[in-house]
């Protein structure tokens, strides 16, 4: 082999070594850039996980704050299932209390009717006692006028007049 060949070849080989050397230059530059890019982004990445600590910290308080939430839910819950059983207990004995009053109530309008019905009785009697009354009156005073000399059979008749008298007032209180 020539001197030239040999030189011809180096020559070559410093070509492409010199190509490689470009190619390799612009690789670590593109490879700093990348390395920029990913320091960036592992500071971000560094101040996202400080954060996120912070985050599951308060995260943390809130479960525990929940669990106390939920602990006292389920007591109120169980206080309300209690006021509920309470409360349908008391129902089902107004619910009793109302038939029983319903049958009173029935039972009442029955004697109220009997009572009307009594009272247009008393009323009637009452009516016939002062018709009575006033015949009775009537007849007294024609007797007496046929003997003015019974006064006293006059006085002894007015006393149980008045007493008539006084028994049809407390009638018709009674009535009325």
């Amino acid at each position: 082999m020539s001197d030239n060949t040999v030189l011809s070849q180096i020559l070559a080989e410093l070509k492409d070594l010199r190509q490689d050397f470009g190619s390799l230059k612009q690789g670590q530059v593109e490879l700093k850039s990348v390395t920029n890019e990913l320091k960036t982004d592992v500071s971000e990445l560094k101040a996202d996980v400080v954060e996120l600590k912070t985050d599951v910290s308060e995260l943390k308080a809130d479960v525990v704050e929940l669990k106390t939430d939920v602990s006292e839910l389920k007591a109120d819950v169980v206080e309300l299932k209690t006021d509920v059983s309470e409360l349908k207990a008391d129902v089902v004995e107004l619910k009793t209390d109302v038939s029983e009053l319903k049958a009173d109530v029935v039972e009442l309008k029955t004697d109220v009717s009997e009572l009307k019905a009594d009272v247009v009785e008393l009323k009637t009697t009452v009516n016939k006692l002062e018709t009575n009354f006033k015949e009775l009156n009537r007849k007294t005073d024609a007797i007496f006028q046929e003997t003015a000399g019974l006064i006293e059979f006059k006085t002894e008749t007015n006393e149980r007049l008045e007493k008539l008298e006084d028994d049809v007032k407390l009638l018709k209180k009674l009535v009325i």
